[in-house]
């Protein structure tokens, strides 16, 4: 079953996430996913959506999602990310 990665993002040391989002697809592409979503002005058409990017990637199953999000590269590029952003990140089965 398909499963979704999706980060809601509020930047708060830009450079650091920058320097993060710079090594990002160098780790990603070692993995089964597919980037579908990286969006710094996503339109919010209800509600109150105090972030400022929205990510989501697409696994084949949950062990593939689990291999990327638990690797060594991606832990090692992540502090960045976790410096220069606040995340809610969350994992979602598709329909298929």
């Amino acid at each position: 079953m398909t499963v979704y990665i999706i980060a809601q993002l509020k930047f708060t040391r830009r450079e650091l996430y920058d320097r993060y989002q710079a090594r990002f697809m160098g780790v990603f592409s070692k993995f089964k996913g597919r980037l579908l979503v990286a969006d710094e002005h996503p339109v919010v058409l209800e509600g109150d959506w105090p972030r400022d990017k929205i990510v989501i990637m697409e696994f084949p199953d949950d062990a593939a999602a689990k291999e990327f999000q638990n690797s060594a590269e991606y832990r090692e590029i992540s502090v960045d990310r976790k410096a220069g952003a606040d995340a809610i990140v969350l994992t979602a089965r598709g329909l298929r």
